[in-house]
């Protein structure tokens, strides 16, 4: 008996050491599933946006932190036309790429909305956390819209706020 509880410590010991944070709650084949090919004519013009989002905010001082679930949302604002979303890279606070979620086209139907979840656990992007994404849409409708919402309960205490994405 005393051999099966030093086994089975073990074994709890292993799994909590190999704990790995979700880095995303989106699973990458609904992106392949929404990959499109742009035809290679004039009609599309092309953008970027850049969207500041925090993975981990301050508390009480610089040495305490508190991680924050973002939701990033890229929305398509045209009532009756499709965008396409090129690549979407995600940055931390010191400007070094952490991961590109997509680099082949994807596209948003009207008014639809797709996003990115940054796991609470997930600390890579830290305070100063951002995206930067590519985009086509055709000529004479509304660019993406991009939104971040960071919230993060804890005890008894909610935080929450929001980013809007930013043309560059």
């Amino acid at each position: 008996m005393k051999n099966f509880l030093v086994l089975l410590s073990v074994c709890f010991t292993f799994i909590a050491c190999n704990d790995k944070a979700e880095v995303s709650s989106i699973n990458p084949i609904n992106w392949n599933k929404r990959t499109i090919t742009l035809p290679t004519t004039n009609a599309l013009i092309s953008g970027k946006t850049y969207l500041s989002v925090y993975s981990e905010i301050y508390g009480l001082t610089e040495h305490r932190t508190q991680n924050l679930t973002a939701t990033v949302s890229i929305r398509n604002i045209n009532p009756n036309d499709t965008i396409y979303i090129n690549k979407a890279e995600y940055f931390n606070t010191n400007g070094d790429p952490i991961r590109t979620y997509f680099n082949k086209t994807v596209f948003i139907k009207p008014l639809e909305t797709i996003e990115i979840i940054i796991d609470e656990r997930d600390k890579e992007g830290g305070s100063g956390a951002n995206f930067v994404f590519d985009w086509s849409v055709s000529k004479g409708i509304h660019d993406p819209f991009f939104e971040a919402v960071m919230i993060s309960t804890s005890s008894q205490q909610g935080i929450s706020f929001t980013t809007q994405g930013i043309k560059i």
